[in-house]
């Protein structure tokens, strides 16, 4: 029993410190990948569909602040104040979910860093505990300016791509450094579901969509909003 005891208790605790050196260790490195990468690779096993990654890193400095601002005024507006979780949100959430046939999201910037990141992909209780200890984990040890350049570095934007240089590459023809606010805000626009709408060819709605943002945009005040993260 004691022997059983203590082999869980040390599993636990190289869990508990593999985690928190896997976070540290990521403050300073690209990631290169995640599950979700891997998963959209494996996918295309046994299809005619390209496995073909289109994903290239770039520094925080390296990306045009307007595309920043654009999936801060699209996702997260309180991003720069909160501490990982917006339970406004949360809270508005759910109320609005006992009567809508599709749920809405209420993650934050940094909860889906969290997930996409560190977790696999599904829905479970014991993933979403994880997510909630990722997220309190990199708000604690990355920082939001950390947060938000893995965010733009990671996130789906488009089929078999991820982050928004390889958007602005692919779509656009040039880097996310000369990205305009249209161009941003239609990246954001897409991040809901990257493989149905289009940053190529925008439906009407991906195109409302990005006028919303870009005057969300204005709204926050432009890019002195992020300033100081």
């Amino acid at each position: 029993m004691n022997t059983a005891y203590t082999v869980i208790t040390r599993t636990i605790l190289i869990l508990f410190l593999g985690s928190i050196a896997w976070v540290v260790i990521l403050k300073y490195v690209p990631v290169w990948f995640t599950p979700l990468t891997i998963s959209r690779k494996l996918d295309t096993i046994g299809t005619d569909t390209s496995s073909k990654i289109y994903k290239t890193w770039r520094p925080y400095e390296e990306i045009n602040r307007e595309a920043a601002l654009a999936v801060i005024a699209s996702e997260d507006q309180q991003f720069p104040y909160h501490w990982g979780f917006d339970f406004d949100e949360i809270q508005d959430a759910i109320k609005e979910n006992q009567t809508r046939k599709r749920p809405r999201g209420a993650s934050t910037i940094s909860q889906q860093v969290a997930k996409n990141v560190f977790l696999w992909t599904g829905r479970s209780y014991v993933r979403k505990a994880l997510e909630v200890y990722f997220t309190v984990l990199i708000e604690l040890i990355w920082g939001k300016k950390r947060i938000l350049e893995v965010y733009l570095n990671v996130a789906e934007t488009g089929p078999m791509t991820f982050g928004v240089e390889a958007a602005a590459e692919r779509f656009y023809g040039h880097s996310a450094n000369s990205l305009s606010r249209d161009e941003s805000a239609r990246i954001a626009a897409v991040l809901p579901n990257p493989n149905q709408f289009s940053i190529r060819k925008p439906s009407i709605y991906v195109q409302r969509r990005t006028r919303q943002i870009a005057r969300q945009m204005r709204a926050l005040g432009g890019q002195k909003y992020i300033r100081n993260l």
